[in-house]
């Protein structure tokens, strides 16, 4: 049985031996599910592969902490080893580190100034439909209120607040096929793109401060498509471009944006995907107290995580945890176990003010 009690980080490399790849998460949530009645007094629910647990204190506010329990595919790196200062194997990064920092917390701080909801959920690293997140949403809301939502996604012991919004389009261009022998009687569709590329070259992007966190964005191709022989001109052509944008824009802002970079070129523009992104929200009282007791180490977070979906829900949310994202996925993932304890100091302060 895992032990709340134990030392974070014997707790995190239990979760990281639990093998639980995204949709495969039923033997952890077994694990985390039993712990949590067994070894604390918290109200605990169970939906599909997610596990939810609270205090039911009375507090003036309630602080959410949400880590996910699926990780990427194994890559030979199970179980865990210690090298050192260093916990290797996967998910230790992202984000079983985090996980057992807030499982620890909630089995041992018996009395916390704000009441505590805990969410374990599933699917984080797959598409966004099958996010338990957003199953938990739809099925229980009144478990997602709060003042303040703490994800412990790997921020390297940085409050990493809101995060950027993101968005995909395919700029397309036709043409006419034609034998490359005879090019001219053709009119090639990978040529225009061309201008589409220059365009993408020349842009400077926009950097944001918002609530001292600044969030660079950026725009980029991320693909290429075209062409069906190696002696035909090519009548179709495509450029994938994501744009990665500051919290300060809406998703129809941000299109709108995009749309105009690429004014006056002959390509059609297609909305594939997006994601709004998080504005940081450090100035309310919860918020404000985390930044506090972390010392003033915030910083923009680069990327989108679930922040966004409290965002949504008008909740303050930031991602601190004692992971690094730049180890996040790799083969040799770790986490320097200092970390993992820093962070419960700082988390502990945090809860018992």
């Amino acid at each position: 049985m895992l032990d709340l009690h134990a030392d974070p980080i014997a707790l995190t490399a239990a979760l990281v031996d639990i093998p639980s790849e995204s949709r495969h998460e039923k033997r952890i949530a077994d694990e985390i599910e039993t712990a949590l009645r067994e070894q604390t007094t918290l109200e605990v629910i169970r939906n599909g592969d997610a596990v939810l647990a609270r205090t039911n204190l009375g507090r003036p506010s309630r602080v959410l902490l949400a880590g996910h329990t699926d990780t990427v595919p194994v890559a030979d790196n199970l179980p865990s080893r210690r090298d050192g200062a260093l916990l290797y194997g996967c998910g230790t990064s992202d984000m079983k580190s985090g996980d057992a920092v807030f499982l620890h917390l909630a089995a041992t701080v018996a009395d916390p100034v704000h009441d505590i909801t805990l969410v374990m959920y599933d699917c984080e690293e797959i598409e966004a439909s099958a996010n338990g997140l957003g199953r938990i949403e739809r099925e229980l809301p009144d478990w997602l209120r709060a003042d303040v939502a703490i994800l412990g996604e790997p921020s390297g012991g940085f409050i990493e607040a809101g995060c950027q919004g993101t968005l995909r389009v395919v700029v397309s261009a036709t043409g006419t096929r034609a034998h490359s022998a005879r090019s001219w009687l053709g009119d090639n569709a990978i040529h225009k793109l061309g201008a589409v590329l220059q365009r993408l070259s020349d842009y400077r992007p926009r950097s944001v401060d918002i609530d001292g966190c600044v969030y660079r964005e950026g725009l980029s191709a991320v693909r290429v498509d075209g062409g069906i022989a190696g002696n035909v001109i090519p009548d179709a052509a495509s450029v994938t471009v994501n744009f990665r944008f500051a919290p300060d824009r809406s998703v129809d802002d941000a299109e709108a944006h995009v749309r105009e970079v690429f004014d006056g070129l002959a390509v059609a523009i297609e909305l594939t995907d997006a994601a709004g992104g998080a504005l940081p929200g450090l100035g309310t009282p919860a918020a404000a107290a985390l930044v506090d007791a972390a010392g003033g180490q915030v910083r923009a977070k680069y990327g989108w995580t679930d922040v966004a979906r409290f965002a949504a829900l008008g909740i303050p949310a930031v991602n601190y945890g004692p992971g690094d994202p730049n180890l996040a996925h790799r083969v040799d993932e770790h986490v320097d176990t200092a970390a993992i304890t820093a962070t419960t100091d700082v988390l502990r302060r945090y809860l018992t003010g």
